[in-house]
């Protein structure tokens, strides 16, 4: 069955002002089984739920009185300047709610000055997507069970412009989406991942025991010695994404990682996990001040940003907003959306005292002061 699109919005209602308004408008442009999909986590989506929960049990603190002649949202970042510290984060499939698909929201990634990461499992060419943002094209690595497969992914997407690599280390296996399942969600028949579509299917076979993940998929999962050669297989920066252990952070920068992403996969892959920014100190803590670290899963607000950035991200990525957004106003819907963000994160700035994203510290935050017992 071929997919059939909603009319896209030629204008922005009065009653989007926020990121979780486009979620709830996307209600009204996708089939629930897509709808699920997208806005889904796995099992009973507790991890889902705690990133954004999490956020919102951290506390800011006002400063007044400030300086802010030489005010700026612009982060330096692995040798790049960049308008904001927001990123689009890689999403599978975007023609499921558009038919431009993820040129659709690069041309938004351009209009707002903003990097996009293109993920493996694009439903468009990397090349394609790469022309209509100039903005900064990073592309997600998933590691194919071949290296030649994956060598093939890495030098296509430098061909094609893409100036990082973001290699996916945390969704070895699929997780258990079961609101998707219960929908009955299926891959439309006119969707894939064009990226790979000329990659032989990989034996899975059972090796020395009897079940299909443990002995099948995993046994030809990544492993580290595979980041220390892809790192050896391009000069572009590779950044890890799906770190929450600082000991994997530590392996990660060990293997010749350039950055990493503190992320849990939005949810997607195993619940249970703590949310994303519950993880980040810690990883900021074993890695140092000067490494990369990058936030992902959960951020919805300017005030979430400044949250991230005080806890110890350079900046952080968004995931489904994008995706709701280009369904109900394709383009022009994702750069609204990144200038809501941009325009909530402006205003969480002034309002802490904070005029550049260096200014952004952990004393933004509000930590009650504990009490003396008598």
């Amino acid at each position: 069955m071929k997919i059939t699109y909603s009319k896209k919005l030629s204008a922005i209602p009065r009653d989007i002002v926020s990121l979780d308004d486009y979620q709830r408008h996307a209600r009204g442009h996708l089939s629930e089984a897509i709808y699920e999909y997208i806005a889904a986590g796995v099992a009973d989506d507790i991890t889902l739920h705690r990133n954004t929960q999490r956020f919102q049990d951290i506390t800011l603190q006002s400063r007044v009185l400030r300086d802010f002649s030489h005010a700026s949202t612009g982060i330096h970042l692995l040798g790049r300047e960049y308008a904001t510290p927001i990123i689009l984060a890689p999403v599978a499939y975007q023609r499921l709610v558009h038919p431009d698909g993820e040129k659709a929201t690069a041309l938004a990634a351009d209009a707002m000055g903003t990097p996009m990461v293109t993920s493996t499992l694009s439903s468009v060419a990397l090349r394609e997507i790469a022309d209509c943002n100039g903005a900064g094209n990073w592309f997600q690595l998933y590691p194919q069970a071949k290296r030649e497969d994956t060598l093939t992914l890495v030098k296509r997407a430098e061909q094609a412009g893409y100036d990082t690599v973001v290699v996916t280390v945390d969704a070895a296996v699929s997780g258990l989406r079961n609101r998707a399942q219960r929908a009955g969600f299926a891959l439309p028949a006119d969707i894939e991942a064009v990226n790979c579509r000329d990659f032989e299917s990989v034996d899975m076979a059972l090796r020395g025991g009897d079940s299909v993940i443990l002995n099948g998929i995993m046994a030809q999962a990544p492993q580290w010695p595979d980041l220390e050669w892809l790192r050896a297989q391009t000069s572009l920066p590779v950044i890890v994404k799906g770190i929450s252990h600082p000991q994997d952070a530590l392996q990660a920068r060990s293997a010749g990682a350039d950055a990493i992403i503190v992320s849990n996969h939005g949810g997607r892959t195993l619940d249970s996990l703590p949310a994303s920014i519950d993880s980040l100190p810690a990883v900021r803590a074993a890695v140092g001040e000067a490494f990369p670290v990058l936030l992902d899963s959960g951020v919805r607000r300017g005030t979430d940003i400044v949250k991230a950035i005080a806890l110890g991200a350079d900046a952080v990525l968004i995931g489904r907003p994008q995706v709701f957004s280009l369904a109900v106003a394709g383009a022009l819907g994702v750069a609204h959306m990144l200038r809501l963000l941009r325009e909530e994160l402006e205003i969480a700035m002034a309002l802490t005292g904070c005029a550049t994203i260096a200014a952004i510290q952990p004393d933004c935050l509000h930590r009650e002061e504990p009490r003396h017992q008598c």
